[in-house]
């Protein structure tokens, strides 16, 4: 049985015309003879006072139906699974038809569909909270498995057996960490209990879907260093990244680190990055920093017995065991590249102050700089707390406000072959060696004369 909840939801945050739009869809399914409802995440949302970004619709109408009530308006994406695109004004809407699923043989996708009622669409659903309807014409909620209720509590629980929910689609496993930590609920003991026996299984699911859940939730979650700590305890990290697992009671020297082991560290540094949405690049970049440090782990005793740690060349020992993470992950090229670079580089801030003025302008000009220096400030405010590194570089850097800090090259190879210089490796060694002293503030005209008299 149904309860409805007499309830006028908002949608905060929503444009007022997506809201719109969706209930004309909704009113014409109506006056066709089919029932119509918003379903799922956006019901969700609204009754928490989210934010609404899409509306999706659930309907007794098959997609032929669909089809039928919006000639011209209408794209098959998921037809299969009951399911078209509604385009209103240029904005697609999910209409599907209320459907049961029959059995899951790759722990993703269900073998066959029915149409079915509302209430069994309900049911086939992953979690309570998701498996809302609202009528937007009654101002009602329709709830079929108490989703009201575990919402109100803060209580994420799957529908029905957790066991046969997460058999169904593994995906859910991370799901579940994503909606526990973005939304601040706690996770059912028999969801729990079910998860942590499942996650070995966590293999069937695409790395690239599982890179998606797992950046959403560390990018979007008030505290990531929740969704860390559930993904260790879940067992499900270990299945996808488990460099990270190595972290965990991986020690620090207190004196810098008072925070405690690497694991601590990093945690605390997604905790004291920019509020959400994050910058998965520097998410990434946060999360593998310091994943050379267990591999490079060197234990002593100080002479008061105390014992003392090094990780002696651990950045440049991670960034290659980054690069090859990023791309087990499948990321983006360019991501490889920036956070890799950023690995590699991240000691390199305590170098600044002692480097020639163009060493420091090659640092400084580099196309990652804005990623180095956002993680670098976290990295020491999750450590010794001294910005005075970070202070010293951005100010070097507003320096060059008003002029590039890489400026072009004011002596080319074309230049070197107009004085006479044959091409080849010696040529490219001296344009460094002239570009060295650009950087240092010589004149072209001075360049041009180093260069004549090089090569005298």
């Amino acid at each position: 049985m149904a309860e409805r909840i007499r309830r006028s939801l908002g949608f905060h945050g929503a444009d007022a015309r997506l809201a719109a739009r969706a209930e004309a869809i909704v009113r014409s399914l109506r006056e066709a003879g089919h029932a119509a409802v918003f379903a799922g995440g956006c019901v969700r949302d609204a009754l928490r006072g989210a934010p609404v970004k899409d509306i999706d619709i659930a309907t007794s109408a098959t997609p032929g139906q669909v089809a039928a009530v919006f000639p011209g308006q209408c794209v098959g994406v998921g037809r299969a699974f009951g399911v078209m695109l509604v385009v209103q004004e240029g904005v697609a809407y999910d209409v599907a038809t209320f459907r049961t699923d029959g059995g899951y043989q790759d722990g993703r996708h269900p073998e066959t569909v029915a149409y079915d009622t509302a209430e069994h669409d309900a049911q086939r659903r992953d979690f309570t909270v998701n498996a809302l309807f609202y009528d937007p014409l009654a101002g009602e909620v329709v709830d079929y498995v108490g989703g009201v209720t575990d919402l109100r509590a803060g209580l994420l629980r799957t529908v029905g057996d957790p066991a046969v929910r997460f058999r169904e689609d593994r995906l859910r496993l991370l799901r579940a960490v994503r909606f526990a930590a973005v939304c601040g609920w706690r996770i059912d003991a028999a969801t729990w209990a079910a998860l942590r026996v499942e996650a070995p299984n966590l293999g069937c699911v695409s790395v690239e879907r599982i890179r998606t859940e797992f950046l959403r939730m560390l990018c979007e979650a008030p505290a990531p260093s929740v969704a860390l700590g559930l993904l260790a305890e879940g067992g499900l990290l270990a299945r996808f990244l488990p460099e990270l697992e190595a972290l965990r009671g991986c020690p620090q020297d207190p004196g810098w680190h008072p925070e405690g082991d690497v694991w601590a560290h990093v945690a605390k540094m997604l905790d004291l990055a920019p509020a959400p949405p994050r910058d998965p690049e520097l998410v990434w970049a946060v999360l593998l920093h310091d994943i050379g440090k267990p591999a490079t782990l060197e234990v002593g005793r100080k002479p008061d017995g105390a014992p003392w740690y090094r990780t002696p060349n651990h950045a440049a020992v991670g960034a290659p065991m980054a690069e090859a993470i990023l791309r087990r992950m499948k990321e983006s090229r360019a991501t490889v590249e920036r956070v890799t670079v950023a690995v590699r580089q991240h000691m390199q801030f305590v170098e600044l102050p002692k480097m020639k003025p163009a060493t420091a302008r090659r640092m400084l000009g580099r196309p990652t700089i804005g990623l180095e220096l956002a993680l670098h400030r976290l990295d020491c405010l999750a450590s010794h707390a001294k910005l005075d590194l970070y202070d010293y570089a951005r100010a070097r850097l507003d320096a060059f406000a008003h002029e590039p800090v890489l400026p072009p090259k004011a002596v080319t190879g074309r230049d070197l072959l107009a004085l006479g210089m044959r091409p080849g490796p010696a040529m490219g060694q001296l344009l460094e060696r002239l570009y060295a002293r650009q950087l240092e503030g010589a004149s072209r005209e001075d360049l041009l004369r180093e260069a004549a008299e090089a090569l005298a």
